[in-house]
């Protein structure tokens, strides 16, 4: 009971001090688990091992993404150096004349596109890249950019390669079936985000901007880099090998995910990737130097917060607190409310897969639940379904990596980034329900005997 109790109370002070800024995200991750750890073991309540082994075992679990994320910042760092993103930069410029809508419609329709890789580093350096300049350029709001990112990331990370569908997929031995199920909510989803939230979006910038009907020679002159420095490092003649070396990184990369044959860590692809980056741009080894340090800064500070989540995860997990929030779920819910375990799952998701890493809901917390819905008469498939409901709001999560590099790229406070997304996501949420349950696939009620 205590420790259902400290770890109710952690998630708490956790997401208190994180929304009022009383802390980095950084020393919130790291010392508040610690001394709720350590409260957990002076009363006995603790699950035994001690808080070494606790934060190794965290960190082995973030271990992969974090260096990954390093080669994968770096990777993007020296393609944006080379001037990789300018032509696609200046052909959005050109295409939108500076109209906001036409860019922000334009920020949607690309990040749902990239997300098909189900990865959301590789979205979000992508995204980030090509689209940063122009909306400074035309003085549009980052924030925008950040809120229609990690919407369409979130819908398309239901995808089963992009990881909380494969795992709602094992642990309850479910086949691909359950992606038919999806689609319906994801397709009307993305539309709504592109057609809804990003003209929304536009009309707010365009009575704020106005529309600046643009001639070709002001875009021209708007993109043309005049910085000496800048210069310097661009590389507009590897254009071509650039490119192809980009989208044979990202094709491999979705690939591993169906053909075994081929699959390689990301971890392995990026490494490989920035080296043979470095080597074709910047053959003089101390041009190499340059860049891996002009951009390494950037690349060490999230990974730090990568490690740092998986600390959190270390201490939550392994003291027993995630274990104990996952049996708290099962006994505050009354049983007459058995008959509706579908819609409590997919309402419980929300929060579970908020406050706990996919791995932590998914293979500690939806066994328990799953286990309990058989005896109400529902099946695996239901399940497994209502359990990736919540994804809506997993990405706001400060346990998800990628997240601290798009509020990095883009300057935004997480607060504020989270509550203005929530907005938007609770809608996603809603219909992903709506639309399972309208095409019957998972019943609103079960009458119980």
């Amino acid at each position: 009971m205590l420790l259902t109790i400290l770890s109710y109370l952690m998630i708490i002070v956790f997401m208190f001090v994180i929304m009022k800024k009383k802390m980095s995200p950084l020393t919130a991750l790291v010392i508040i688990p610690m001394v709720f750890t350590i409260i957990a073991m002076l009363f006995g309540v603790s699950a035994k091992g001690n808080i070494g082994d606790f934060v190794l075992d965290g960190v082995a679990t973030t271990a992969n993404t974090g260096i990954m994320l390093l080669f994968a910042i770096l990777y993007f760092s020296i393609m944006l150096d080379a001037g990789l993103f300018d032509p696609i930069t200046n052909k959005m410029i050109h295409f939108a004349k500076g109209d906001p809508m036409k860019v922000l419609m334009a920020t949607a329709i690309v990040a749902a596109a990239v997300s098909l890789n189900g990865d959301g580093t590789t979205t979000t350096l992508i995204c980030c890249s090509a689209f940063i300049p122009i909306y400074k350029k035309l003085d549009m709001k980052l924030m925008n950019l950040a809120v229609l990112v990690i919407l369409q990331n979130t819908i398309m990370n239901l995808l089963p390669w992009g990881g909380p569908t494969a795992r709602a997929m094992s642990v309850l031995n479910v086949d691909a079936d359950i992606l038919t199920y999806l689609l319906p909510g994801m397709i009307i989803s993305i539309l709504y985000v592109i057609l809804v939230v990003a003209r929304s979006m536009g009309k707010k910038e365009r009575a704020r901007l106005g529309i600046k009907e643009l001639t070709d020679a002001e875009i021209d002159e708007m993109t043309t880099v005049v910085d000496p420095d800048t210069l310097a490092i661009r590389r507009p003649k590897n254009f071509i090998f650039n490119g192809v070396l980009t989208i044979v990184l990202i094709a491999w990369l979705v690939a591993s995910s169906f053909i075994s044959a081929i699959a390689v860590p990301p971890l392995l692809l990026f490494l490989v990737g920035t080296c043979i980056a470095l080597i074709f741009n910047y053959p003089v080894l101390k041009d190499q130097s340059a860049r891996i340090g002009a951009n390494g800064g950037d690349a060490v500070q999230v990974v730090i917060l990568v490690f740092a989540a998986g600390v959190f995860m270390g201490f939550f997990q392994g003291s027993g607190m995630a274990d104990a929030l996952a049996q708290s779920f099962t006994t505050i819910i009354p049983k007459q409310l058995a008959g509706f375990w579908g819609l409590i799952i997919a309402l419980i998701s929300a929060p579970g897969t908020f406050f706990l890493s996919n791995d932590g809901f998914y293979y500690g917390v939806l066994p328990v639940l799953a286990e309990a819905g058989k005896q109400y008469g529902f099946t695996n498939m239901q399940m497994a379904l209502a359990s990736v409901m919540g994804q809506a709001f997993h990405l706001l999560s400060p346990l998800v990596a990628f997240i601290y590099l798009l509020l990095r790229l883009t300057g935004l406070d997480m607060g504020k980034w989270q509550r203005e997304t929530a907005k938007y996501a609770i809608v996603v949420f809603i219909i992903f329900v709506v639309t399972v349950m309208v095409f019957g696939h998972l019943p609103l009620y079960i009458p119980q005997n």
